[in-house]
């Protein structure tokens, strides 16, 4: 495709914002080069947590480079800044400023909209609870995205997703309904008597119902066409929904009165986060989630020096010195420090320093585990409101 940049352009710095280029031509003239010590924060303050992740991208751009990186660990649930109001470092890089300085915008860019899709992912799952949430929202991206849409929507705790790339990217198996398509093509009951032959036993059997008819009265046909009907979906556009918890309700009601308490309700169409208590209060089972993941807010990270040969420097707005960042193991709170031990402001208890390195001296030491990064995600979005 024509508006992709490779893998070789973004490492040529094709990707880099210009000033970066002309800066490095003045300090090339001028025989600067110092060792620097870059950090990764975030100051906003209007999420009240962050779950971290592009720690893969990163580390692939950093490899080979004469630098040393720490890190947060992927899929790290934190809040913007410390219990003393000071902001975290996501991300610290050690080297000289030449050997890595170029690559400050793909840096960020990978890191911003990959913990951006994590993060509104894990506050889907933290409202969503034990019920399913999956990943539907590639379709509403440019394509090229997909992999790294619903490789970040998985790790911030979407259950399953949705593109055959994206699933492959963590070792899954892509999870989907069926579209109106199919059933403007060959009717509603044909349809679904067809899903249910056609497709490969092992996947999960969810009937669309809202493609013609009053919703109750299709999931009531859907269950009795397909025996074993895991879940009817509802995908009712805006302007025919009227009020959507009492739709599930109708469609849970009849359901439950026809023997069929087994079928599942899933929903879809513009879910957002406000909505998932009253529809998860009106029997909807699982939730699908579109554009609300895939196209969320990219994080806003910036990245700055805070120390230059051995001397704390920055500029205004930040904090200089070269940090570690330190975590309560009972409460949980953050700590941002200069020391290499810290007990904890709260109780007293010592503090664990969280950093991992992740790039020593070039070579790449970060191995990805997306299934126990995840995992690490569900974890802590208990310690978290």
């Amino acid at each position: 495709m024509k508006n992709i940049a490779s893998s070789e352009e973004i490492s040529n710095l094709k990707t880099t914002d210009v000033y970066f280029l002309r800066a490095r031509e003045v300090l090339k003239k001028a025989g600067v080069n110092p060792r620097v010590v870059m950090e990764v924060t975030c100051s906003s303050r209007d999420l009240p947590w962050i779950t971290l992740a592009g720690l893969d991208d990163l580390t692939e751009l950093l490899k080979g480079k004469k630098v040393d990186v720490y890190a947060l660990p992927e899929g790290t649930v934190f809040p913007p800044r410390d219990i003393k109001g000071i902001p975290i470092p996501a991300v610290k890089v050690v080297g000289k400023y030449l050997d890595f300085g170029m690559l400050e915008t793909p840096l960020l860019g990978s890191l911003s909209q990959a913990s951006g899709i994590a993060t509104k992912a894990s506050h889907f799952k933290k409202k969503t609870g034990d019920l399913p949430l999956l990943s539907f929202g590639v379709r509403r991206m440019h394509p090229a995205l997909a992999p790294l849409i619903d490789r970040n929507a998985y790790l911030g705790g979407c259950d399953r997703v949705s593109s055959i790339i994206g699933a492959e990217r963590i070792g899954r198996k892509a999870e989907g309904t069926m579209p109106h398509s199919l059933l403007l093509l060959v009717g509603e009951e044909r349809g679904w008597r067809l899903y249910d032959e056609v497709i490969e036993k092992d996947a999960t059997r969810i009937a669309l119902v809202d493609t013609y008819s009053d919703e109750k009265e299709s999931s009531l046909r859907a269950a009795r066409v397909i025996e074993g009907l895991n879940a009817v979906r509802l995908d009712t556009p805006s302007s025919r929904r009227g009020n959507f918890s009492d739709i599930i309700r109708e469609v849970r009601w009849e359901l439950d009165r026809n023997g069929k308490r087994k079928v599942g309700i899933i929903v879809s169409g513009g879910i957002k986060e406000d909505d998932i208590e009253p529809l998860k209060e009106a029997g909807a089972s699982g939730f699908g989630v579109g554009t609300a993941i895939s196209s969320a807010a990219a994080i806003d990270f910036a990245m700055d020096i805070v120390n230059i040969d051995g001397k704390d420097r920055t500029k205004k707005g930040k904090y200089s010195g070269d940090k570690n960042v330190f975590r309560c193991k009972k409460c949980h709170s953050f700590l941002v420090s200069v020391n290499s031990s810290e007990k904890c402001p709260n109780d007293g208890s010592s503090m664990e320093n969280v950093y991992q390195k992740i790039v020593n001296e070039g070579r790449a030491v970060y191995r990805e585990n997306i299934e126990a990064s995840r995992n690490y995600v569900l974890e802590q979005l208990g310690w978290f409101q």
